[in-house]
């Protein structure tokens, strides 16, 4: 009779904690009385054909010898591998959105070969090995705080932790218009603002951002034109849009009457362009009652002043006007 002949093990790599099956092909099994993996017995084995034997692995390290005896002597060798266990140290970054998407860089040891990445229950949307110590994954959706192991031949890693952020959300912006040529300190009120990675109106990033807490940034308008959007983007993704509208300065075409007298009380109709957001109307420095009428109309009251020429201007959301010569005429004298 011919000693047993081992062709392959199958697989032939496996945990160093054994108890893993394996299947031994070749032939001239019957009557196996051991299968041994390097000098350790094989847990178990059962010879289910003369070309096949199912065993279990022992416990092990490295590469070693697997052989077969049976009555008619000791077979050849194949080599089987004990893989080192993975193992995890950290995840890069450690949070993203609940939509998922983020890609992440595991690092750790016993890395080759890996065989799944996880996130919590649900498998990462795609992941590469690098190298023994490093593999890139991308998380799938998920939610809450979430343990993210490694599985390899050699077993599973222990879990580093993944965190899902919600994205932030914005109720306002105050105030809701200013110049376009920029500069005006906004007020973006909502939730979940902690962190903010970029604040933006339309697709220009804010001048300037301060994250003041949970609930608030304060941030510096870049120049525009027309309404935009303004976003908040943070760990957890991108906000809703709150609306933000780029005023034009206005202008001054005309004062009615264009003098008056040098006491207060006379009423001038100022007409121009963009004077709807008028706050302010300026007799020099001297502040002056007004009322709009419309965006081309404005009547103020002149204030007291000496006789001569003063300029009026009138200051609005989108900045302060071109200024109109109103001449005070001082009463005659007696």
């Amino acid at each position: 009779m011919a000693p047993p002949v081992l062709t392959s093990v199958v697989p032939n790599s496996g945990p160093a904690a054994g108890t893993n099956p394996v299947t031994l092909n070749g032939s001239q099994f019957t009557g196996a009385t051991a299968v041994t993996f390097g000098s350790a017995a094989a847990l178990s084995y059962t010879v289910t054909s003369p070309s096949t034997i199912t065993a279990t692995v022992p416990p092990g390290t490295g590469t070693v010898n697997v052989t077969v005896r049976t009555p008619a002597g000791l077979s050849n060798t194949v080599a089987y591998t004990y893989a080192p266990a993975p193992s995890l140290t950290t995840i890069a970054p450690s949070q993203g959105p609940t939509s998922g998407g983020t890609s992440v860089v595991l690092t750790g040891t016993g890395l080759t070969g890996a065989t799944a990445v996880t996130f919590g229950s649900t498998p990462a949307t795609s992941y590469t090995v690098n190298s023994a110590t490093q593999i890139t994954a991308v998380a799938p959706s998920g939610t809450g705080a979430v343990a993210v192991p490694a599985t390899t031949v050699g077993g599973t890693s222990g879990p580093v932790f993944f965190y899902y952020l919600n994205a932030p959300s914005l109720v306002s912006v105050s105030p809701t218009q200013g110049p376009t040529s920029g500069g005006t300190s906004v007020v973006l009120t909502g939730a979940g603002l902690t962190g903010a990675t970029a604040v933006t109106f339309g697709s220009t990033p804010a001048t300037s951002y301060t994250v003041n807490s949970a609930t608030q940034i304060t941030a510096v308008t870049p120049p525009g034109t027309g309404s935009v959007g303004c976003t908040v983007t943070g760990p957890g993704g991108t906000s809703n849009a709150v609306i933000y509208a780029y005023v034009g300065a206005p202008t001054l075409t005309a004062l009615s009457p264009a003098q008056g007298p040098t006491d207060a009380g006379a009423t001038v109709t100022l007409t121009g362009t963009g004077l709807t957001t008028t706050f302010a109307v300026r007799f020099g420095t001297a502040p002056a009652a007004f009322s709009v009428l419309s965006d081309t109309t404005a009547t103020a009251i002149a204030p007291a002043g000496p006789a001569g020429s003063v300029a009026v201007s009138v200051t609005t959301s989108g900045g302060t006007s071109n200024s109109l010569a109103y001449q005070r005429v001082a009463p005659p004298a007696i």
